[in-house]
């Protein structure tokens, strides 16, 4: 699979490449697991924007995801679709009793293939189960952080993790950031390589694409007056940011280490910082 180039009949189309839409095997959606999406446009409950350089963009469905897939034990794939919400394709399923899901689709997701759930489910691309029951070396995606939480982990376009090892409750899973870190047996996960692999290639081309994702335009601190941004003021055009990078507010930013949450900091065994130095 690869992404569609454009004759380069303007300067945006010569370097504007798409998504490769060929294995998408419908255009129309399940309505029943539709739900309207009410735009937050990057604001939290009290209308202050938490997210900035966000807004507009075309209107969506969101798509009612079964991220837990414990409501069936064998289902069909029917159509392989396209989400507006998400980087990855998803497949809509119909199982025995004739009710629809939708999953995240693997790369390999076929039409007509039949997906299982439980201990009993095949080692073969698609099936979910426990880590327990998945052999060490497998790549997977869709993974719980919690027995019955449902899919949290590795979820977008083209991501995998691999299971590394098993020992007692736990097994060690390397993540696609690099970590490695410790999660219960009975976690379930999906085994494959989430699809649409090529997602990080397609090249956005122009700046009306980028609004119709819903995003507004960024302008860069260093071109700014030093009143407005620690990045901003200087004499004789182009320079640098001159220290450490740093957010409108002055706040460190681009690499500078935010997580604060010893609760779980005990399950990870490589920090993604680790894996990167080596």
């Amino acid at each position: 699979m690869s992404v569609k180039a454009y004759k380069p009949t303007t300067p945006a189309r010569r370097g504007m490449t798409s998504q490769d839409l060929t294995k998408i095997t419908t255009k129309k959606p399940v309505k029943s697991l539709l739900v309207a999406k009410r735009r937050t446009n990057g604001r939290n409950n009290q209308g202050r924007i938490t997210t900035r350089h966000r807004g507009g963009g075309a209107k969506r469905f969101y798509r009612l995801v079964n991220f837990k897939q414990l409501d069936f034990e064998k289902a069909t794939i029917e159509h392989i679709e396209y989400d507006p919400n998400r980087s990855a394709r998803i497949a809509r399923l119909i199982d025995e009793t004739g009710k629809y899901h939708y999953v995240i689709a693997s790369g390999n997701m076929k039409v007509g293939q039949i997906i299982t759930v439980g201990s009993s489910a095949a080692i073969e691309e698609g099936n979910r189960l426990a880590l327990k029951d998945i052999p060490t070396g497998s790549f997977i995606y869709a993974l719980e952080l919690q027995p019955g939480r449902g899919a949290q982990m590795v979820r977008s376009a083209g991501t995998k993790a691999q299971l590394t090892s098993k020992e007692g409750e736990y097994a060690q899973v390397k993540l696609p950031s690099g970590e490695v870190r410790l999660i219960n047996v009975n976690c379930m996960a999906t085994l494959g390589v989430v699809s649409n692999e090529q997602h990080q290639n397609v090249k956005i081309g122009s700046a009306g694409r980028k609004r119709h994702l819903g995003f507004r335009p960024s302008v860069r601190g260093v071109v700014m007056n030093a009143v407005d941004h620690p990045h901003g003021g200087g004499d004789g055009g182009a320079h640098g940011i001159g220290g450490q990078p740093k957010t409108p507010w002055g706040k460190p930013t681009l690499g500078y280490r935010t997580r604060r949450n010893k609760r779980t900091g005990k399950f990870i065994v490589r920090s993604r910082h680790q894996a990167k130095r080596k």
